[in-house]
């Protein structure tokens, strides 16, 4: 499938999250999100120019195309993981993991504030609170990390030969 080909099909199937979609399909188009998103990137700091505080550039278009783009990118994700022979939801694991963690950290913040107001000695607190929440964030970034490798092995994986559960191969 060509790079327009494929910009084209995944478009077209906007909401499609059932069948399949070749290699060629899902990664032109990831492309062509990414290099929109760098020329839009280019035109917002051009166009909005930069925060004379932060120094960073106003950024108007991109997170609009990103946003129209965030359907169609997670469909055909979908739909290539089908066609490995794997379910479409597995690409929803590490934002899975990023709320799970950010569910915890929240209710870890609210436990220790709970345990902080009944001790007299609320300084005791401060470095089991650290470690726990620090050893957190490194266990959940190694399980990022490996999730994310993962995902681009399984993306990047051939096609299953012939029909599979998620219907005849993709074209």
């Amino acid at each position: 499938m060509s790079f327009v080909e494929a910009i084209k099909t995944c478009l077209a199937k906007y909401f499609v999250f059932s069948g399949r979609a070749v290699r060629s399909e899902y990664w032109w188009f990831v492309l062509f999100v990414i290099l929109v998103s760098v020329v839009l990137s280019v035109i917002d700091a051009s166009i909005f120019g930069q925060n004379p505080e932060t120094g960073q550039s106003t950024q108007v278009l991109t997170p609009i195309f990103q946003l129209a783009v965030l359907i169609p990118m997670l469909a055909a994700g979908w739909r290539r993981l089908h066609d490995t022979g794997r379910p479409g939801w597995y690409l929803l694991l590490p934002a899975a993991l990023s709320i799970a963690t950010m569910v915890m950290l929240f209710s870890g913040v609210a436990v220790f504030s709970v345990l902080e107001q009944g001790t007299d000695n609320p300084d005791a607190l401060r470095g089991p609170a650290a470690f726990l929440g620090v050893g957190g964030l490194m266990v959940v970034g190694a399980l990022q990390l490996v999730l994310s490798i993962l995902m681009i092995w399984w993306l990047s994986r051939p096609s299953q030969e012939g029909t599979n559960e998620y219907g005849l191969p993709a074209t």
